[in-house]
Formats: structure tokens, sequence, C-alpha cells
């Protein structure tokens, strides 16, 4: 009918719109990132790359704190993404067992943490009394585990087959057989999900290591992000190739932009790796119950 023709151009019309509204900033901000830095301080950059150069590129790799920050950040994340996935497989699968004496417990226990918290001070108490303060661990450890990624595993859990553990259990399989022989080999879309956002998490995080790390060795790459987009803290050296304009502002623009490029980079690259998993694994772990 013709009304179904124009409402489906309208929403088409509707999603182009926003799709060009998101899109715009990454491109503006990845063109930048090659542009002259006179096209950027001028104004000249809108689409495409203007005057095309690397020299940002190569200011930040020449710059060691970037470079310690990105070898941070992919150990800080691989680490984590390990232990935060294989904590939230270990504690999912008992609690979908409805054998399981204390599941009930629990649960309750994992969605108390859901609402409530300890606070900061007391926290930070803890991280200090452990003798994690400027270390890895208090980056990994504190955010290993996530109630939310625990409750999506075990719905997955759950929504395997029951004739798989009678099959099993009759052939003499134990319960970590069942977990490392049976569920682990159907759990890829669900282990994708997880890894996913538990690396991205880990990657885009910088409060944990705001708060317990002051050694500037162990700064992950969002920290020294931070300090050059909202502190404008720029080596001088980074730009000492530059043109006298961009030098006596004191921020290059040009920098900020390649600097974002930098740090998004992995996480584009990570996502396509594990895309044919994420709509299976999230579908099935957070409707099915």
């Amino acid at each position: 009918m013709k009304t179904d023709v124009l409402f489906q151009g309208f929403l088409q019309a509707f999603m182009w719109f926003w799709a060009i509204v998101i899109l715009y900033p990454l491109i503006y901000v990845f063109s930048a990132s090659f542009s002259s830095p006179h096209a950027v301080v001028s104004g000249q950059v809108w689409l495409w790359p203007v005057e095309p150069t690397f020299k940002a590129y190569e200011a930040i790799f020449n710059n060691p704190q970037i470079m310690i920050g990105f070898r941070n950040s992919l150990i800080y994340t691989a680490l984590g993404t390990v232990i935060s996935v294989v904590l939230t497989l270990l504690l999912a699968f008992p609690l979908s067992r409805p054998r399981f004496v204390g599941r009930g417990f629990f649960t309750w226990m994992l969605v108390f943490t859901m609402l409530f918290s300890g606070g900061l001070i007391p926290t930070y108490m803890v991280i200090k009394g452990l003798g994690m303060l400027n270390t890895w661990w208090a980056i990994v450890l504190p955010s290993a585990l996530s109630a939310w990624n625990v409750f999506i595993a075990r719905t997955y859990f759950k929504s395997l087959p029951e004739e798989l553990y009678e099959a099993s259990t009759i052939d003499g399989i134990s319960d970590l057989g069942h977990f490392f022989r049976i569920v682990l080999p159907l759990s890829t879309p669900i282990v994708a999900v997880i890894a996913l956002f538990s690396a991205v998490g880990l990657w885009n995080s910088y409060f944990n290591a705001l708060i317990y790390l002051s050694n500037d060795t162990l700064f992950p790459l969002q920290i020294v992000l931070r300090n050059i987009l909202i502190l404008g803290n720029i080596d001088i050296s980074m730009v000492q190739n530059f043109d006298a304009m961009v030098r006596k502002q004191g921020l290059s623009d040009l920098l900020k932009y390649a600097v974002i490029v930098v740090a998004s980079v992995p996480v584009l690259l990570f996502y396509p790796l594990i895309q044919r998993y994420f709509v299976r694994g999230m579908m099935i772990g957070s409707i099915k119950g």
C-alpha cells in the first residue's frame, strides 16, 4: 500500500539521518588526525583530510608516555578479560543447575551487589589493605566479576537441553566434566559476549587507575588520553616539528584527534572478530530462562 511505502521511506530517511549524525563526528576526528596542523587550526577540515600528513601519528608513536599507556591498557584488558570470563563462567554454571544447594542465597547476594555497594572510601581501604595500590591487580581484580554477566551466562546455561546432562550422567561424567566437556564447547557465543563486555569495559576504564595508581609508568592509555584532552598536558616535544602557530597554542587539536583514533582502533578491530557470536549469545542469554 502507498501508506506502507511512505512509512518505510520515512523510517529509512530517519535512520540515515541519525546514522550521519553519529558517524560524522567519528569521520571528522579521523580526517582531522591525518590533516596538516594549519588546516586543523584554521577550520578547513570538514569531511576529508586536508593536506594529508602523518606528523601527529609520528609524534604519538615517538612519545614514550603514550606508548607505555597503550602497552599497559593491552595488558590490563587481556589479563582482566581472561580472569573475568573464567570467574563468570565458574559462578554461572552452578547457579544454573537446579540441584545446587544454596542457589537462591547466592543469587540473592549477586542481586544485592547490583543495588548496593560499599562506597569509594571502604573500597579504597580494602585495596590498600590488600597491598594492591600501584599494581596491575588494582585495575584487574575490582572489576573482575560482573553480576550482570553472571546472570546472562546463567540464563544461557539453563537454555541448554537437560537431556545432555542426563545422558552424560549415565556415562559417569561428573559435574566438573559436564562443565568442561559439554557446556564449554556449546558456549562459544556467551563466552564471546562476556569477553566483549569485559574487554571494552577494561579498555575504556580510567576511574580505577585514577584512584589506585600514582605511578605514571602504570597508567593506562585512558589516563594519558584524559590528561591530554581534559587537562591539556601535552609534552612540547610531541609538537616540536609542527609550525609555530600550533606550538604557540599550547594544545594541539591535531594530536588530540590522533590520540582518540589510536585509543579507539583496538576496540574497532576486536568487535568484528566476535560479531557473529554476539547477537546469538546475547539473545539467548537474556531472553530464555
